[in-house]
């Protein structure tokens, strides 16, 4: 590269004149000098550093590594350094065969990533609290597949009562929520964590209707993080539906409070024989203390996280969608040659169809990544078939001659929503921007190079199949690294590089092109109601979590509507 950057030079051609000529060329220069990083780091860092990096100063061979790690790889904010720092603390009682097909790697992984899994203690004094995270015990364990069982179960158990039905994705989430209350709770109150060091064998859902139980947990996490949030408000609402009248699960289990045992400081025997004398007058006394608790907390609450900052320059940007979609005109402009390059290319094509249908669908993640495939000519499964499997389908109709996305409302979480109406999620894809070719290159050529021989999910979206792994089928971690890698490699503006779409960007996962969907909507038209449709939701959900609409938006839309009389007086 350098020999051929004086080329240019003696023949006066533009800068970088020849490296645009490479079949592949984005592929990442080798042999970079960075002593002090292990070859792993070295492979992700590769792809961001300027190809003339050994030949630059010292001084600044510094700054451009400061800013990679900061910028590009870890993506810093106040939040994700925060939860750096939780996540060498790990502290979660696991629940094995109660994560909804999830392996207990992608499990780990999902509990590490959000402040919520901060976890655990590496200074317990059992052996087995050592690693952080420990399964539950036997009793503890069976409690919990009973509270799933009577939350998940299509029919409610004779004799019992309950209000609502939890699907795998709420289930599963509860589950992690419980396992980390418990975890702190076992924690050693000397270790890193500074739980309470309950005994583990002594952990039973029963405790959770004692007040004292719940005002150290909250006020444990208020002391970690150093304020309250919303997280507390829902784990004091989980406890309020399990000691509910009627419905309450912990209510309908009065022997529970047979196996409790005292815990010096936070209950007491005497406490303990009050429960057992009368289990409904103590679920009365804590449903009244958590109810109050609930709106003392949310007075104080503040948000932790701002959702919108990383996509903070695209949001603010006139047209939202505009400004993202030049992401996917960034893959394009850097496609390598499919005939000297097969699996980059292939690669490159299914990053570029994540964000396209993205943009297009509005869907959530799983939804995205579980849309099945039909190709071209074969037979679409039908919309019951669709139902059973709880997933959308993305196939060619014959009648509008075009791609359609057919998603029985079953498939969504809030599938109960009046948008959808029970009536399936139905859209035929534009063929804009070359958008139809790419699909059925995809499908004809890329997805086959990608399976490598591995058995066929039958998904659109399937993981690049390498030796160490035979399944191609994404999950929710897997896939949230795809969308951050893409962004992380076409995304982000690299000033060193002259690579990547959008400077002030931030590594971030598939949810945020919700964000910039709403936010598009509803700079154009003022209308949440409009905005909501674009991502299969409410008004209301638009208003609070996903429209960024500031004063000078809404004061810049009349604007506009206004200047029209002086622009035709």
């Amino acid at each position: 590269m350098e020999v051929l950057g004086r080329i240019e030079r003696r023949y006066r051609l533009p800068a970088g004149y020849f490296k645009a000529k490479l079949p592949h060329q984005t592929r990442s220069t080798s042999g970079h000098v960075l002593d002090d990083i292990g070859p792993a780091e070295r492979r992700r860092l590769a792809w961001h550093l300027p190809d003339d990096f050994n030949a630059r100063p010292s001084r600044e061979q510094e700054e451009i590594l400061e800013w990679v790690q900061r910028v590009i790889i870890r993506g810093s904010t106040d939040y994700r350094r925060f939860q750096a720092a939780a996540m060498k603390q790990r502290y979660a009682i696991r629940f094995p065969g109660i994560t909804y097909g999830q392996s207990d790697a992608a499990h780990d992984t999902y509990c590490n990533r959000f402040e919520e899994r901060d976890e655990d203690n590496a200074s317990f004094i059992d052996p087995d609290l050592r690693s952080g995270v420990i399964d539950a015990p036997p009793v503890l364990a069976m409690e919990m597949a009973e509270l799933i069982r009577f939350k998940t179960a299509t029919l409610t158990a004779f004799g019992l009562q309950r209000n609502g039905v939890w699907g795998e994705e709420t289930a599963s989430q509860k589950v992690e929520h419980l396992g980390l209350m418990f975890g702190a709770l076992a924690a050693h109150p000397r270790g890193p964590v500074r739980g309470y060091g309950v005994p583990p064998q002594h952990l039973t859902f029963g405790l959770l209707v004692f007040p004292s139980i719940w005002d150290w947990y909250v006020q444990w996490r208020e002391r970690r993080r150093g304020f309250y949030t919303a997280w507390e408000v829902d784990m004091l609402r989980i406890s309020l539906a399990l000691t509910r009248k009627e419905t309450g699960w912990l209510r309908q289990h009065p022997h529970f409070s047979l196996r409790v045992r005292p815990i010096d400081g936070l209950v007491s025997q005497r406490d303990i024989d009050r429960a057992c004398a009368d289990w409904d007058d103590a679920c009365d006394v804590y449903f009244k203390h958590a109810s109050s608790r609930v709106k003392e907390i949310q007075r104080v609450a503040r948000v932790h996280r701002d959702p919108f900052e990383p996509i903070m320059p695209v949001l603010e940007a006139d047209s939202p969608v505009g400004e993202y979609r030049k992401i996917t005109e960034e893959i394009l402009r850097l496609m390598p040659d499919e005939r000297l390059y097969r699996r980059p290319t292939a690669e490159a094509v299914r990053s570029f169809l994540m964000l396209r249908l993205g943009l297009h669908l509005g869907l959530r993640q799983k939804n995205l990544r579980q849309l099945m495939v039909c190709q071209r000519g074969r037979l679409p499964r039908s919309e019951r078939q669709l139902t059973d499997i709880k997933r959308g389908e993305i196939r060619w109709s014959e009648r509008d001659r075009g791609w359609e996305v057919l998603i029985p409302s079953v498939a969504f979480k809030n599938a109960n929503s009046s948008y959808f109406g029970s009536k399936p999620f139905r859209l035929i894809l534009p063929d804009l921007g070359g958008l139809y070719d790419h699909i059925e290159e995809y499908i004809d050529r890329h997805r086959h190079v990608l399976l490598g021989g591995a058995e066929d999910p039958g998904t659109f979206f399937v993981k690049t199949v390498k030796t160490t792994s035979k399944d191609a089928s994404y999950d929710q971690n897997t896939f949230y690294e795809a969308w951050r890698l893409t962004i992380q490699r076409y995304g982000i503006y690299n000033p060193y590089t002259g690579r990547g779409a959008i400077p002030g960007l931030l590594p971030h996962g598939p949810h945020n092109v919700r964000d910039v969907l709403a936010t598009h909507i509803l700079k154009q038209t003022g209308s949440y109601e409009q905005a909501s449709y674009a991502i299969q939701d409410t008004p209301d959900m638009v208003a609070h979590h996903y429209g960024r609409f500031l004063p000078q938006d809404k004061a810049a839309l009349a604007a506009r509507i206004l200047n029209q009389v002086w622009e035709t007086a």
